[in-house]
């Protein structure tokens, strides 16, 4: 016989410990996203333009 909990209620205090580690995970995952943007512009902008045209980009699409 299978045994089912009558209290389905998270614990005191667990649901805003979930919103913070989810706000840290975001965080986290959106200054990752920031870097990764911020590293291919810096070495497009290596690049000659004639090399950018060569991969449909112009100078002004990378900012």
């Amino acid at each position: 016989m299978a045994y089912v909990a009558a209290n389905t209620q998270a614990p005191l205090g667990a649901v805003a410990t979930l919103r913070v580690v989810d706000s840290i995970l975001e965080l986290k995952n959106s200054a990752f996203a920031w870097n990764e943007a911020r590293v291919t512009r810096k070495l497009l902008s290596r690049l000659s333009s004639d090399q950018l045209q060569d991969i449909g980009l112009t100078r002004a699409d990378l900012f």
